[in-house]
């Protein structure tokens, strides 16, 4: 067993079904991020473990002790939340405090508490402030500390990041991650946002329709995707998917390349410029390979006028080849076994 253990977890609304089935387990230390689109089931699953919803089928196990039954008191996880859900009427310190006090926590131990967590997130000088007179960042970093305190066993996050600017959300991953590294706490974190799954994440848990796409690194789940919605959701450009039929053809943007060399062993193909979007470190060229649209990532500043006829390559081996009727993604047939008349045996996931 793992610090968190979910078991078959399912929650229903009415004819709704928000998650189907869903098990997983979250290591001591580990950071985990529950990722997928809106509506896929994230949410619900983490606020089922919270104790926030009961699940209608299914069982929760924190080291190994069933928590299913308990209520969100008696778990004794911590949450950070979207909104910070600090008390407006409350100081800096006062809102760290909170919980302590409520659990009659003694007041040297909270104090030692205290001092240890505004030093790990650096809000010394806004102790005696209220939350309204904090930045965004400021007030998460309230937020963070009051789940330092609890010295709970698991820190659950719901997205608390996506109330911030680009700029800050990138500081605040940076500080988070080594944070969490920094005190070993086990964190499961709910996100939409694939940048700040791949960047944070230890492992990756990526769902769909209330059920788990994959599970995996997130250079597992970048490189080797199983399905469809996996090689399309992971990627900024995704991953193109070229329709044979009965199977599809997936590359990487960036292992596009245009040139009229040949570097064997490669695909080539004749193509025609849709469009660019100059990024600054790189250009995204979309263009049009029959009734196929592709993405292809180049360096730096590459104006390509629009119509305009390119030849672009890529090795074979950067392909993966998906079931089309499936959506699952076919593993190559490396090493062929033979039966005593000598015919080779299909592998079982092929197409």
């Amino acid at each position: 067993m793992g610090q968190l253990d979910v078991n078959s977890l399912s929650k229903f609304w009415d004819d709704f079904t928000a998650v189907d089935n869903v098990s997983f387990t979250v290591k001591s230390g580990e950071f985990v991020a529950l990722l997928g689109p809106s509506g896929c089931g994230k949410s619900t699953t983490l606020r089922m473990i919270a104790g926030l919803e009961m699940p209608d089928n299914g069982e929760l196990f924190l080291n190994g002790l069933p928590i299913t039954q308990m209520s969100p008191g008696q778990r004794g996880l911590t949450m950070v939340f979207q909104s910070y859900a600090l008390f407006p009427h409350l100081t800096v310190q006062e809102n760290i405090l909170f919980g302590l006090q409520v659990r009659k926590v003694h007041r040297e131990e909270r104090q030692r508490r205290l001092k240890f967590a505004v030093e790990l997130v650096d809000l010394g000088e806004h102790l005696h402030k209220k939350p309204s007179q904090l930045s965004g960042g400021q007030c998460q970093r309230v937020a963070l500390a009051r789940s330092i305190v609890s010295e709970a066993p698991l820190c659950l996050m719901d997205e608390p990041l996506s109330n911030l600017d680009a700029k800050l959300r990138g500081q605040m991953r940076t500080e988070l991650r080594a944070l969490q590294k920094k005190l070993g706490m086990t964190v499961l974190y709910v996100t939409h946002d694939q940048t700040e799954a791949m960047s944070m994440a230890d492992t990756i848990i990526l769902m769909n329709s209330g059920r788990i796409e994959q599970t995996g690194r997130p250079e597992q789940l970048y490189n080797q995707p199983e399905t469809t919605f996996v090689a399309e959701f992971i990627g900024s450009p995704p991953m193109n998917l070229i329709d044979h039929g009965k199977t599809l053809t997936g590359i990487r943007p960036e292992h596009i390349h245009i040139s009229s060399d040949s570097i064997p062993p490669s695909v080539h193909h004749t193509v025609t410029v849709v469009s660019c979007d100059y990024l600054g470190a790189d250009t995204v060229v979309q263009v049009r390979l029959d009734n196929h649209f592709l993405l292809v990532r180049v360096p730096g500043h590459q104006p390509l006028a629009s119509g305009r006829t390119l030849s672009i390559s890529w090795k074979k081996q950067n392909e993966l080849t998906f079931c089309s009727s499936r959506s699952q993604r076919i593993a190559p047939v490396q090493n062929l076994t033979f039966n005593n008349n000598h015919k080779a045996k299909e592998p079982e996931n092929a197409a």
